[in-house]
C-alpha cells in the first residue's frame, strides 16, 4: 500500500511539472523554451517572467491548498460530499475578502484581504463543526453547508446591493467569479505562508484522520484528541483556503473532484489521500488555467467558471450513484 502511494505521488509530481512547464509556455502568445533562456532581448521573456510565473505558481498553491482542504473535511467528517465550496468554507471565505473590496480596505493595504479572507474561512469551518457536530451524517453537513452558503452569498449582494458605484460592484463580480489571470509577485507572497502553514497543520493531522474511521470512540481509544483535532483542523483549513480564495476568487469543486478521482489509487486510509490531493488538485487547477487562456475567444474564461462547469455534473454524478448505492 506505501509502494503504491509513493508511485502515485511519484506520478502527480511528474505530472504537476510537466503542467507548469505547459503553463509557462500557453497563452494568446505562445512562448518555447527557447524564449525561457532568451534574455530581456524577447519580449516573450518580460511575459514569462512577470505574468505567467507568479500565475503558475499561484495556481500550484490555490489548487494544493484547495485539494488537501477538501481531502482533510472529507477524511475529518467521513463524508464524500465535504468541500470547501460545497459546505460554505469558500463562501464565507469571499464574503470575508468582499467586505474589503466594499469598504476599500484592500487598496490601501493589500494584506487586508488576505486577512479578511482567512478569517472568513475560520469562521465558516467553526460554524460548520458547530452547525453539524463531529458525528453528523452526510445529510447534516450537506444542510449546514446550505446554510452557510446563503448566509455568505446573502452577504456578497447585500455589499454588491449597496456598491458605491459601478466600478466597485463590477470589481466584486469580476473577483468573484475567480481567475489566475493579472496575478502578480505580490499576490505569492501574500498567499504562500499561510497556504504553506496551513497545509502543513492538515497534514499533521493524517493519523488523526485515520483513527476517526473507528468512530470517536475509537480515535479516543488510539489516543487522538478530538478538541485539539477540530481546533487544528479549523485554522489549517483557515489559513489554506482563506489565502487561497482571497488571491484568486471563488474557484470551486477542486476539493470535491481530487479526492475522489484519487481514492481508488490510494485506497479508503484518509491519511494516505493528503498529499496526493494536494498534488493533483495543483494539477487540475493548472491544466484547467491553461484550457481557459487557449479558448478561442475575444476575453478570457474565469477559471472559476471553467471549474463549475465541470464540477457541477461530477457532484450531480456523484449524488446519483450514492443513492442507487443506498436504494
Amino acid at each position: 500500500m506505501k509502494r503504491r502511494g509513493l508511485f502515485v505521488i511519484g506520478a502527480l509530481a511528474a505530472l504537476l511539472v510537466l503542467l507548469a512547464a505547459g503553463s509557462l509556455m500557453a497563452g494568446k502568445v505562445w512562448a518555447p523554451f527557447s524564449a525561457w533562456t532568451a534574455g530581456a532581448a524577447d519580449p516573450r521573456w518580460a511575459i514569462i517572467f512577470q505574468l505567467r510565473i507568479p500565475r503558475t505558481v499561484l495556481g500550484v498553491l490555490v489548487g494544493g491548498a484547495l485539494g488537501l482542504s477538501g481531502a482533510a473535511l472529507q477524511g475529518y467528517t467521513r463524508n464524500p460530499l465535504a468541500d470547501p465550496g460545497v459546505l460554505g468554507v469558500s463562501a464565507m471565505a469571499a464574503f470575508g475578502a468582499v467586505m474589503t473590496l466594499y469598504l476599500g480596505l484592500g487598496a490601501s493595504a493589500p494584506w487586508v484581504m488576505a486577512a479578511a479572507g482567512m478569517a472568513g474561512a475560520l469562521a465558516g469551518v467553526v460554524a460548520l463543526v458547530a452547525l453539524a457536530g463531529t458525528s453528523g451524517g452526510m445529510v447534516t453537513f450537506v444542510l449546514a453547508g446550505v446554510i452557510l452558503n446563503t448566509v455568505a452569498s446573502a452577504g456578497v449582494a447585500l455589499a454588491l446591493n449597496l456598491a458605491p458605484n459601478a466600478w466597485a460592484a463590477q470589481e466584486i463580480i469580476d473577483w468573484l467569479m475567480g481567475s489566475l489571470a493579472d496575478r502578480s509577485l505580490l499576490d505569492v507572497e501574500l498567499c504562500a505562508g499561510p497556504i504553506l502553514a496551513g497545509g502543513a497543520l492538515l497534514i499533521s493531522l493524517g493519523r488523526a484522520f485515520d483513527a476517526l474511521t473507528l468512530g470517536e470512540t475509537g480515535a479516543r481509544a488510539l489516543g487522538v484528541s478530538l478538541g485539539r483535532t477540530r481546533v487544528l483542523l479549523a485554522i489549517g483549513v483557515g489559513l489554506a483556503c482563506g489565502a487561497a480564495v482571497a488571491v484568486t476568487g471563488v474557484v470551486s469543486f477542486v476539493g470535491l473532484v481530487v479526492p475522489h478521482l484519487l481514492r481508488p489509487f490510494v485506497g479508503q486510509r484518509p491519511g494516505a489521500l493528503l498529499v496526493p490531493s494536494a498534488l493533483g488538485g495543483a494539477a487540475l487547477v493548472l491544466a484547467a488555467d491553461i484550457l481557459v487562456r487557449l479558448t478561442p475567444s475575444a476575453a478570457e474564461v474565469k477559471l472559476g467558471v471553467a471549474m463549475a462547469a465541470l464540477g457541477g455534473p461530477f457532484f450531480l454524478v456523484m449524488l446519483i450513484a450514492m443513492r442507487r448505492r443506498m436504494a
